[in-house]
């Protein structure tokens, strides 16, 4: 027990100076600003254009199941360019809720893997590899430092879970760690459904 508080200690000692703790609470506010801008967006159309529901019927009327499932899928695969949250609600619109959230929640989990390979494959196209060793420098040295628990803040939180996951497959991270840790992506979808669900009608 000494020796597994002591370890814990030292990890804790380890995120602290490495400006972890910073990172996740930098991250949660610019991730909340965002946020906020959806949610007063989300209430202003509800309020004077039309209303949630409505357009969530829209969507579900208008664009087929297959064709919104592919299109996050790729959205999840290339640096999650739509949020998932919008999936999310418009699960809850289907004939099926708990198996279409189901389904996005594994291929969110498939694209982030997918990404990890991505991040591998890039390594071999050096005009490529250059470009994104510039612009994602900075995500390359935390998830240097960090590793495992940075994927695991980014399968979590509102914090792109492809971008880290490409940046694991650029530093070589195990694989089992992206797997292993890019399970939490399950219960981010479980969480956001709940609090989803219990808006959208």
């Amino acid at each position: 027990m000494k020796k597994k508080k002591s370890k814990t200690k030292l990890l804790h000692q380890y995120y602290s100076y490495t400006g972890f703790y910073t990172f996740v609470g930098n991250s949660l506010k610019k991730a909340a600003t965002p946020v906020i801008f959806i949610i007063v967006g989300l209430y202003l159309i509800n309020e004077y254009v039309f209303t949630i529901d409505d357009g969530l019927l829209f969507l579900t009327q208008t664009f087929s199941r297959t064709g919104i499932i592919i299109t996050f899928f790729i959205s999840e695969t290339l640096l999650g360019l739509i949020p998932p949250e919008i999936f999310i609600a418009w699960s809850k619109k289907t004939a099926s809720p708990i198996i279409n959230l189901s389904i996005l929640a594994t291929l969110s989990y498939t694209g982030g893997i997918l990404s990890y390979f991505i991040g591998k494959t890039i390594l071999k196209i050096n005009a490529v590899k250059n470009y994104l060793e510039v612009k994602m420098a900075k995500h390359l040295k935390n998830t240097g430092k960090w590793g495992g628990f940075l994927i695991l803040i980014g399968a979590l939180l509102p914090v792109p879970f492809s971008i880290t996951c490409v940046a694991a497959g650029m530093i070589k991270y195990p694989l089992k760690g992206v797997i292993l840790f890019g399970l939490f992506r399950f219960l981010r979808f479980a969480l956001y459904a709940w609090a989803i669900f219990n808006v959208v009608n």
